[in-house]
């Protein structure tokens, strides 16, 4: 993405679209990042020249390199099962409720820590000399200069969200060296230039500065969302995941937040990303990878009018994380609970948003309860935010209006980053207020019957 930025101006253009696989080698899943970075490369070169280059991507994954800084082998997919027993490792040297309290984060099997313990003792980990977390990774190849960008690194849950630094204590307690991690760097800070080889490869005339950006791409849209400086919001940022909660000036660290599986992630200006991890439209693109790719617009029409909340799932239910067999999945976790089996692929489509919505209305309510935050407007951010379906029900669920878009957040909020460093815009009220003026976003109204939502979620508690 290529993003004009001025007082007035923010215009976004899509140059270049490259897939990110998943590859499988043995037993192993892997990220092909390789390809990635070539992706990065022919999007440079179709960009022409720029200003300054931001890189975000997804948390928690890393490569290995050696001391000579050549990568050792494919980072591994955090969809691996390699870390399903990692956790009884950690919490017997830790426990649960001592670790959260010293890093805020939750429970997510995939979450960097467990990674590490999963890959202790084996060759590559025991070879390395330098560990990047994946934008890091790419930004390296790009300047030759690493580093490690804090978003990101709070993911890692080896980060004291308090004070912004490494949990130097907890790592210690679990064999964990942060000498392997680069210096810490914050959204803003210079990241280096594309190297000579690089200006060559895409056709740039240097300097071209690289600039550290919220790497963790949810850092980088919660940035962009476009809320008033006083506005009591909520946000969800839809893709793959559901990334629902709170903009917050300190993390939340009770027992009941733990209990309740929050996160404190780190954001721009060192705010706290208070919010739980919902599974979001990866079950639809599993069910639609499943079905063989057909049109979701028909669906979704057909699906608007099928009967409401009829079957629901957990859509938090880590039983949906690994890839494959969706719509059975689904199936199976409706006859489990004694719901109508979903018949066609369009009452599959609502049992999907149905559950989603729902688990929108539930987050956000805790997530308000226990940082005693009330919430005026939720926002929408991110793919899901073309999806009107979703909306309209998120809406209903949490009977609160609903601001939806922009949808290229992650890409808006890392330029915005980008063009505050170099002096384009004054701070994060004013990169949000250029927003609202400059992006398209709908709004939706709660409709409908706010008891049979409140039916639905007595369901999903009960089971």
């Amino acid at each position: 993405m290529t993003v004009r930025a001025g007082p007035d101006v923010l215009d976004l253009t899509e140059v270049h679209r490259f897939p990110n696989r998943a590859v499988r080698t043995g037993s192993t899943l892997h990220w092909d990042v390789l390809a990635l970075y070539a992706g990065v490369l022919d999007g440079l070169r179709a960009a022409g020249q720029v200003a300054s280059v931001g890189i975000d991507s997804w948390a928690v994954d890393y490569g290995l390199l050696d001391a000579d800084g050549a990568l050792l082998g494919n980072p591994v997919h955090y969809r691996d099962s390699r870390t399903e027993r990692a956790a009884e490792k950690v919490w017997a040297r830790v426990p649960a409720d001592e670790l959260y309290a010293a890093t805020g984060l939750q429970y997510a099997p995939f979450n960097t820590l467990y990674q590490l313990t999963a890959a202790r003792g084996t060759p590559q980990l025991n070879a390395a000399e330098r560990l990047l977390l994946i934008p890091d990774l790419l930004t390296y190849w790009l300047t030759g200069r690493p580093g490690t960008e804090l978003t990101n690194a709070s993911t890692t849950q080896l980060i004291d969200p308090r004070t912004g630094d490494w949990a130097y204590g907890i790592a210690e307690r679990l064999g964990i060296d942060l000498g392997l991690f680069a210096p810490l760097r914050r959204p803003g800070d210079p990241a280096g230039e594309l190297l000579p080889h690089v200006l060559e490869e895409t056709r740039l005339t240097g300097p071209v500065p690289v600039t550290a950006v919220g790497s963790h791409d949810t850092a980088s849209a919660v940035a962009a969302v476009p809320a008033g400086a006083t506005d009591h919001f909520a946000y969800i940022c839809t893709g793959t995941w559901s990334l629902a909660g709170l903009e917050l000036d300190a993390p939340v660290l009770s027992e009941e937040s733990r209990t309740a599986n929050f996160t404190n992630e780190l954001g721009l200006d060192r705010t706290v990303r208070y919010l739980r991890n919902i599974m979001g439209l990866w079950l639809l693109q599993e069910c639609l990878r499943a079905w063989g790719g057909p049109d979701l617009a028909p669906l979704l029409r057909e699906a608007a009018g099928a009967p409401a909340l009829r079957s629901v799932v957990d859509a938090g239910d880590a039983a949906f994380l690994p890839p494959g067999r969706m719509p059975e999945r689904i199936a199976a976790a409706c006859r489990a609970t004694g719901q109508p089996v979903p018949e066609t692929r369009a009452a599959t489509v609502r049992c999907i948003l149905d559950s989603l919505a729902l688990a929108h209305r539930r987050t956000l309510a805790d997530a308000a309860r226990l940082a005693d935050r009330p919430v005026d407007v939720v926002h929408i951010v991110g793919g899901g935010a073309r999806n009107a379906l979703l909306c309209q029900l998120t809406a209903d669920a949490c009977g609160l209006p609903v601001v939806a878009g922009p949808a290229e957040a992650a890409a808006l909020g890392n330029v915005l980053v980008q063009a505050r460093a170099h002096g384009l815009v004054d701070d994060r009220a004013a990169m949000r207020a250029l927003l609202a003026r400059t992006q398209p976003l709908a709004r939706y109204e709660p409709q409908g019957d706010a008891a049979a939502w409140r039916a639905a979620e007595r369901r999903i508690e009960a089971r």
